[in-house]
Parts: C-alpha cells; sequence; structure tokens
C-alpha cells in the first residue's frame, strides 16, 4: 500500500512568498489549478486533506470522485504576526530577525512554534492510521504538514527543511517508512 502525500497547488500568497498559514483561506490560482491538472497520479480509495480551501480544491481537482475527509489538524501553521507577510515586509522586524535566528524553533509571535505545529500533525496522521486499510490513500495537505509527517516517519530519516516540497508536488510514503518523491512537470 502506498500513501500519496501532496502538497496543495499554487495560490496567489505562494507567489508572492507570503506567509500563508491556518488563518488565511486562500482559493487556488489559475496557474495552481492548471498545475495540478497536469500531475498523473494513479487512483486511491481513500483522501484525507486539510480542511483549508487550497488543499480541499487541490483534493478535488487530484482526485475527482473521492470526497476528501477534512481534518482540521493537518492546517498550516498558524504564523501568528507574521501572516499574509513576505520577506521584504518583515524585513527589519526584530521578532522576524529572532526568529529566523532561531532557525525556526521560537514559536511565531502570537501563533504556534515549529514544535507544536509538528506534533499536532503527526498526532493526527498516526490518529488515522491510513496505512490500515487495503487500497493506496492520498494525503493533500499544506508543505509545513507534510515536512512534519516526513521528519516523523520517513526512511532514512531526514530533518523537517530536508522535506520542504513545491506546491503541486510531495512524496509517496510506503509503509516500512521509504520514500521516493512526486515532483510536478
Amino acid at each position: 500500500m502506498k500513501l500519496y502525500l501532496i502538497r496543495h497547488g499554487l495560490t496567489k500568497g505562494n507567489l508572492e512568498r507570503r506567509y500563508i498559514g491556518c488563518r488565511t483561506d486562500e482559493e487556488l490560482c489559475e496557474e495552481g489549478i492548471a498545475r495540478l491538472r497536469a500531475l498523473r497520479l494513479p487512483p486511491v480509495g481513500r483522501v484525507v486533506a486539510s480542511p483549508l480551501k487550497r488543499c480541499v480544491q487541490s483534493a478535488q481537482i487530484l482526485y475527482p470522485g473521492v470526497k476528501p475527509e477534512l481534518v482540521p489538524d493537518f492546517r498550516e501553521c498558524d504564523f501568528g504576526d507574521f501572516e499574509g507577510k513576505n520577506y521584504t515586509e518583515l524585513s527589519g522586524d526584530p521578532a522576524y530577525q529572532a526568529w529566523i535566528d532561531s532557525n525556526g524553533e521560537l514559536p511565531f509571535p502570537g501563533g504556534e512554534s515549529r514544535k507544536q505545529f509538528a506534533e499536532r500533525c503527526v498526532r493526527a496522521f498516526k490518529r488515522l492510521n491510513l496505512f490500515a486499510g487495503g487500497s493506496d490513500c492520498a494525503l493533500v495537505a499544506h508543505g509545513g504538514t507534510l515536512m512534519a509527517i516526513m521528519e516523523a516517519c520517513a526512511v532514512p530519516h531526514g530533518e523537517y527543511f530536508d522535506f520542504q516540497t513545491g506546491c503541486a508536488e510531495g512524496f509517496v510514503l510506503e509503509k516500512d517508512g521509504s520514500y521516493t518523491r512526486v515532483l510536478a512537470k
């Protein structure tokens, strides 16, 4: 059995390189829709997704006819005061510089820490036990959500940032933790 972990399609906020977390329920942009339609994945028997629009839309494009099960704990990180802003807008902000200097370990001001976020995502992932069914499954979520799950489950083990992936890309994860990357064309 295989589990396809796919990051949602491109949004306007992604194009503008903004921190778009759980507070902004952004839809896909036209380019994001086009990239998803070009992605060819095998059919699956079950689809789970973050409840945010960009993930629900992505799941519906990738797996038409399979209603996604929405999992609130797969929402993107709460970026707090950084939500909706990009590097240029945050440049010179002492709180942002402190967060950068911590290698992303400090909590976002007014938001979650990476540790809190990762624990939320991994707890939900383990609770679902997606490898228990008899057919392949897909999880359509956010880049950070996939990074947290892969850091916890992938073999060989990697660090959180080792599992960064672009929009409409992701991983095929096997029950034993081995994986391959899924890259958009």
